[in-house]
C-alpha cells in the first residue's frame, strides 16, 4: 500500500466532487455516485458489486478490542477503515458495539437501514443483506448495528454455535474485501468473543493515561485462551497508543512503559489527542474527510501504512506475554 497519504488526498478531492453530484440519501446515509472515470482504477468495480470474485485474495480480519472503554476503539475502526479505503483497499467495517457509534461516525443511521448486525447474528440474515455500501468512499462498506444488539448475548447464550455466528457470516464475503475491521464493545462478553473467533488478528488501542495498562495483561491472557480454544490462527497486530499528548509527562511515561514492557508489539504510530479527530464523528465523517490535514487524520494514515506493511510481512509471531 504505497503512498497512502497521496491516495487519500486524491480520494478526499473526489469526495468533494461527489458532494456536488447526484446522490442516494437515506436518513443520514449519504452515498455519492461518482462518475466511473473518478473511481480508483485498480478497484473501480469491487467484487461485491459484480457478484464476487473467486480469484480475489482472502481478506485480513482485524478485531479492534480492549475490555476498557474510552480508549479509542471506535475512532480507530472509523478512521483506519477510511484510510484503507482511500488507499484503494476494499474495506468492511462491522459495528459490533450496541452503542452504534461506528455506524453513526461513518454517517450511517442504522435505524433507517433495512438490516443490521442483530439480524445477521440472531436471525441468520446474510451479511450482504445488512450492508450499507459506499460510506464516504466507493470501497468502504458498513454493517451497522442498533440497540437491539444489547440483548444479543442473552439470546445467543444457549445456541450451540453462539461464539461462531460472526465467523460463519463473514466466511461468505472474505474474498470480497482486503480488510474487515470489527469494532468491539468494551467488555469481554459473547459479542467480543464472536469477534475474536472470527478475526485473524487483534488491534488493541490503549489510552496514554493513568490506569491505561491496568487489565491489559489479563486481556492478553484472554486472547491467548481464545487462540487455544476457539481460534488457533489469532494473532496480535499490536498495541496502539491513543490520545497521546506530548506536552504531558504522564503520556510520555505511559508510552515509555508500554514500549518497555511489550517491545515491538507496540505499534510505531501513536494517535494524538486532536480536536478535529474528536469533532469529526459529530458530523458523521472520518477525520480524513472532515480535515485530512489534521494531526489525527495524518496519524491514522500512518497507522494504515504500518498495518498494511505488517500484514504483508505477517508470519506466525509469538503471542504477547
Amino acid at each position: 500500500m504505497r503512498d497512502i497519504a497521496s491516495r487519500a488526498t486524491r480520494a478526499a478531492r473526489l469526495h468533494d466532487i461527489g458532494d456536488r453530484l447526484p446522490c442516494h440519501c437515506h436518513g443520514r446515509i449519504h452515498i455519492a455516485i461518482l462518475p466511473a472515470e473518478s473511481l480508483p482504477s485498480t478497484h473501480a468495480t469491487p467484487a461485491l458489486y459484480r457478484g464476487g470474485s473467486q480469484n480475489s485474495p482472502m481478506s485480513h480480519v482485524i478485531a479492534i478490542a480492549n475490555q476498557k472503554g474510552g480508549v479509542g476503539k471506535t475512532t480507530t475502526a472509523i478512521n483506519l477503515g477510511a484510510s484503507f479505503a482511500a488507499a484503494e483497499q476494499r474495506v468492511l467495517v462491522i459495528d459490533m458495539d450496541p452503542q452504534g457509534n461506528a455506524s453513526s461516525g461513518l454517517g450511517v443511521d442504522a435505524r433507517a437501514t433495512k438490516g443490521s448486525l442483530y439480524g445477521v447474528l440472531l436471525d441468520h440474515v446474510p451479511l450482504g443483506a445488512a450492508l450499507v455500501r459506499g460510506a464516504h468512499f466507493p470501497l468502504l462498506d458498513v454493517i451497522p448495528t442498533t440497540q437491539e444488539l444489547v440483548g444479543a448475548e442473552a439470546e445467543l447464550i444457549d445456541q450451540m454455535d453462539a461464539r461462531f455466528r460472526l465467523r460463519n457470516a463473514i466466511a461468505g464475503v472474505r474474498d470480497v474485501y482486503d480488510f474487515v475491521l470489527i469494532d468491539c464493545p468494551p467488555a469481554l462478553g459473547l459479542l467480543t468473543l464472536n469477534a475474536l473467533a472470527a478475526a485473524d488478528s487483534v488491534l488493541i488501542p490503549v489510552q496514554t493515561e493513568y490506569y491505561a495498562l491496568e487489565g491489559l495483561s489479563q486481556f492478553v491472557e484472554a486472547i491467548e485462551a481464545v487462540r487455544h480454544h476457539l481460534n488457533p490462527r489469532l494473532q496480535v497486530d499490536g498495541i496502539l497508543l491513543t490520545m497521546y499528548d506530548s506536552r504531558l509527562s504522564l503520556s510520555r511515561e505511559v508510552t515509555a512503559d508500554t514500549r518497555a514492557h511489550f517491545g515491538r508489539q507496540t505499534l510505531r504510530t501513536t494517535i494524538p489527542r486532536n480536536v478535529r479527530l474528536a469533532e469529526a464523528p459529530s458530523f458523521g465523517k472520518p477525520a480524513i474527510v472532515y480535515d485530512i490535514g489534521s494531526a489525527g487524520a495524518q496519524a491514522y494514515l500512518a497507522l494504515a501504512d504500518e498495518l498494511a506493511t505488517r500484514s504483508r510481512r505477517r508470519t506466525h509471531e509469538p503471542m504477547l506475554v
